[in-house]
């Protein structure tokens, strides 16, 4: 081994409130994606470890679901001010993890703080219900409780973002956590947890366990855990859904998209391609709500196929850490790979390719660049339209009707966004109507919602009943009970003079 790899960080688990090392003699390199360069070794943890977080976590449970709602709340203001201190920080870090630019990394983790600040709201959140009176002299109400230990599975795309969807808002509702990040991008999870715990999480409230299969169904199988959120591709969101379900778990399991953009002739064509080129390419095109398909009336489809082209060609295409840089690398060099072999398979099938990014993207340097690229005259039933690429990559379908274009989206087997671009009130209000995909853009090209409100995908997107963030979250991680209560007042000895109300 030459000095280089010595020097390189073995990371390590956090098991309550201690960074300790992994039971494991296998790891897996954490790459910075835009020059190719090895800059840390993610341990590929055991079910022991696993095992063991959920035991800290169990033991933490019984205390932290005491604690009042007050102060959970008050924890979470506290850290999200320590986030703000860090944010460029941060950013940095996800740069170097992940290869987007600074700027796209420090729009992330505003995404993320916001999450957080949803938290800091859990007195109101947490209330329930009552009701006097529903009987005589007998009262009903509505109690939220947590459920236990649960379980986070984050992946590579949004590595500061994501884990902040899920632990804050499960540990202010009561719950501890364990935290499985990405095994490509952990740097930045690692950070948050460190600074949950300046802000005085105690120990075990949060765990986090490094690792890939092995790891996963670990937290999948073990009966400690009692619910288990997932955000990555389709099939492994399935996975997750059939997997923990059947272990008795809840479960809600963010998947893969296959995000159709529906343009109309009454839109304005050059806000249209400059919105549709930021969605499209974007973190690279590895966003699940990115722009894939452009659905075009054919009316339009010329004129909108050269500005998109046109504004793809000004986009600065470079390293994340370059200020200057607009589009950084995709994640791996089997990603930058597999994103070849579907521009490949889109030729063959007689799409035409009208801005081929190959080129530029190697002759950036080490890293695992591609340009923006774009077909036109791809067909229903072409790979590049059926399958989620993540990388940038975007299609171009022609409809002759706004009808046919909300049917060629609704045969997509994802539903996780869709968008239309109009200035017809008519066609707006039709469309959020008819389309068959849970988030819903009107001259929008990333319709995320704001995390009061649930990222709600539809089809193949999700699997399970209770999306992410908003209501949808305080329902997931709390359990309902409801109590029917009747009292006696001293001076009455017998029950039997009473007449009880269940005949």
């Amino acid at each position: 081994m030459n000095m280089k790899q010595i020097e390189i960080a073995l990371l390590k688990n956090c098991i309550n409130g201690s960074w300790i090392e992994a039971q494991t003699d296998r790891f897996e390199e954490v790459i910075n994606p835009a020059t190719g360069e090895i800059i840390a070794k993610t341990p590929l943890s055991s079910r022991e470890d696993v095992a063991q977080a959920v035991m800290a976590a169990e033991n933490a449970f019984e205390q932290w679901k005491e604690t009042t709602i007050s102060e959970r709340s008050k924890l979470m203001f506290k850290f999200h001010a320590i986030l703000l201190e860090h944010q460029k920080e941060l950013a940095e870090l996800i740069t170097k993890e992940n290869g987007k630019t600074y700027h796209e990394a420090y729009a992330e983790l505003l995404r993320g703080f916001e999450s957080v600040e949803f938290a800091c709201g859990l007195p109101t959140l947490m209330m329930g219900d009552n009701l006097s009176n529903v009987s005589k002299g007998i009262d009903t109400y509505m109690v939220r409780f947590p459920l236990g230990v649960v379980a986070g599975i984050t992946p590579f795309n949004f590595p500061g973002m994501l884990p902040l969807w899920m632990f804050p808002l499960a540990i202010a509702c009561g719950n501890t956590f364990v935290l499985k990040p990405s095994e490509k991008t952990p740097l930045s999870a690692i950070r948050v947890v460190e600074l949950a715990q300046k802000a005085g999480i105690p120990n075990g409230v949060l765990n986090l366990v490094h690792g890939a299969h092995d790891a996963v169904n670990g937290l999948l199988e073990h009966p400690g855990i009692k619910a288990v959120s997932f955000i990555g591709s389709q099939p492994v969101a399935e996975y997750i859904y059939k997997t923990a379900s059947k272990h008795g778990k809840r479960v809600q399991a963010l998947a893969g998209a296959k995000n159709h953009h529906l343009v109309m002739p009454d839109a304005d064509l050059d806000k249209t391609a400059e919105i549709l080129v930021s969605s499209a390419f974007g973190c690279a095109g590895e966003r699940c709500l990115a722009a894939s398909v452009v659905v075009a009336h054919e009316a339009i489809a010329d004129v909108l196929a050269q500005k998109i082209v046109a504004y793809s060609d000004r986009l600065t295409v470079g390293p994340g850490a370059d200020r200057s840089s607009e589009m950084g690398p995709v994640i791996r060099k089997s990603q930058l790979e597999r994103a070849h072999g579907y521009i490949q398979q889109g030729e063959e099938s007689g799409a035409r390719l009208i801005r081929d990014g190959r080129e530029e993207g190697r002759e950036i340097g080490q890293g695992y660049f591609l340009g923006p690229t774009v077909f036109d005259y791809a067909q229903p039933d072409m790979s590049i339209i059926q399958d989620e690429i993540f990388a940038p990559v975007l299609s171009m379908m022609r409809v002759r009707s706004f009808d046919e274009g909300i049917e060629t989206i609704s045969k997509s087997r994802f539903g996780n966004g869709a968008c239309v671009y109009t200035n017809s009130g008519a066609y707006a209000r039709e469309f959020v109507q008819r389309v068959e995909a849970g988030m819903v853009g009107v001259n929008i090209g990333l319709p995320a919602p704001m995390s009061f409100l649930p990222f709600s995908g539809w089809k193949n997107s999700f699997y399970g009943d209770l999306h992410a963030n908003g209501k949808d979250g305080v329902e997931f991680y709390t359990r309902k009970k409801v109590v029917t209560a009747r009292w006696y007042r001293g001076d009455e000895t017998s029950i039997g003079q009473k007449r009880d109300f269940v005949k």
